[in-house]
């Protein structure tokens, strides 16, 4: 009798479990069909344009990778574990599913193309740029940045007549001024390691995208973002992406 109590009350607990939230998404029209944006979770995200599937950052603890549809491409920022996860990534690809990385994420992962600042490349016919990602205030207390210039990426993605900036860890960077006019940006606020909320302003205003989302941002108010921006002509989109 005490068995069937302890397990009736082990059942009652389990189904007491909240379900995980399916991840959101948001649909873009592109001269190229339209292209699905969903938000996995922290730095991970998703891109489905023309029958593809394009992972950036997958990432374990903020999505179940098993449940989900396999990459046509993936997309790794730089080499840190909340970025490049090795088990996601087992879930997702096959030894023929191209990864492109950078050159310390070859040396952790031991495979994929290298793509290095200011290297371009086309793949499932999207034109993929790798642009810098650093830091120039953040910095560790042996006094070397999180995030030093030139190992990380941020990718810009041309989707049709779209272009989609995602900018990994990184700062306001003098760089992203090239950028501006983009249609999407993902701008990571999250702290110490990248931007403050005025930082990631201050980035917003370079890049100029259509429409822009807070990610990464960890315990940061994406909110603050978007009061900085207000009135700035930027559509500020906040979606669950700690």
């Amino acid at each position: 009798m005490l068995l069937e109590t302890l397990l009736a009350l082990a059942l009652v607990a389990t189904c007491a479990q909240p379900a995980t939230a399916a991840p959101t998404s948001d649909t873009f029209e592109t001269t190229g069909g339209p292209l699905t944006v969903t938000f996995i979770g922290h730095g991970s995200l998703r891109f489905d344009f023309a029958g593809k599937i394009i992972y950036v950052d997958p990432y374990g603890k903020v999505g179940d990778y098993s449940a989900m549809p396999p990459a046509d491409l993936v997309l790794l920022t730089h080499e840190h574990g909340d970025h490049l996860d090795p088990d996601a990534l087992g879930h997702l690809t096959s030894p023929d599913t191209p990864i492109i990385l950078t050159g310390a994420g070859l040396e952790k992962l031991g495979r994929g193309v290298v793509l290095e600042n200011g290297q371009t490349t086309e793949r499932l016919g999207i034109a993929i740029a790798a642009v810098p990602a650093y830091n120039i205030v953040h910095k560790r207390d042996s006094g070397d940045p999180f995030h030093p210039k030139g190992r990380g990426n941020g990718y810009v993605l041309t989707f049709g007549d779209k272009r989609v900036y995602v900018a990994g860890d990184t700062e306001d960077i003098p760089e992203m001024a090239a950028l501006a006019g983009v249609d999407i940006a993902f701008l990571p606020m999250n702290l110490p390691y990248t931007m403050t909320p005025e930082m990631a302003a201050k980035a917003a205003r370079m890049v100029r995208p259509k429409v822009l989302y807070p990610y990464h941002y960890g315990d940061t108010d994406p909110k603050q973002l978007a009061a900085l921006l207000a009135g700035d002509g930027i559509e500020v989109r906040v979606r669950d992406l700690r």
